[in-house]
């Protein structure tokens, strides 16, 4: 007879992607001590993502605390014909800035870095970017999180409105 194991940590079906790994060090009177910081997004492909930031005095266990941290903060995306997002918005996070534009169907993603990281986990396929402001890796994903999150569909502005989403559309 075969036993059933409940296994406590149950495996997610999310993809991560370390986008930002530091090396840390605090100095002290008693000499320097090293810490890694990772910054981690996680994704399903399907309209979920999310990012996290972990620290540790090992690079694995960083990593692994942050992709918790991700796990955690996941949103749900709205998505247009699982491909692209439903209007243009601008994401701010300190002083980067991060615009996103719905494309045609076949264009592909169009972005550098953290934003390429973070629409490719999302599950988009057909979306124009542009960094603006500062660069930094973890503020520009945030402000992509903050976008995307910020997106809101003809279905929802509709039902705010009291409308069908032939008459917001038309």
């Amino acid at each position: 007879m075969e036993k059933k194991v409940n296994n406590p940590r149950k495996q997610d079906d999310y993809k991560d992607e370390v986008l930002s790994l530091r090396r840390v060090t605090k100095v002290t009177k008693g000499g320097r001590t090293l810490h890694f910081s990772a910054f981690v997004a996680v994704g399903d492909g399907k309209g979920k993502v999310g990012i996290g930031s972990g620290k540790s005095s090992e690079v694995v266990e960083a990593i692994k605390k942050a992709r918790m941290q991700a796990v955690k903060n996941i949103k749900k995306i709205d998505m247009v014909d699982n491909r692209t997002i439903s209007h243009d918005v601008i994401g701010t996070a300190g002083a980067s800035k991060v615009l996103l534009k719905s494309a045609k169907a076949g264009t592909g993603i169009i972005a550098g870095g953290p934003v390429r990281t973070v629409l490719e986990l999302a599950g988009l396929k057909d979306v124009v970017s542009k960094s603006l402001g500062s660069n930094t890796k973890i503020n520009t994903a945030k402000a992509t999180m903050k976008a995307l999150t910020s997106q809101r569909s003809a279905e929802t502005i509709a039902k705010l409105r009291g409308k069908t989403v032939e008459e917001i559309l038309g």
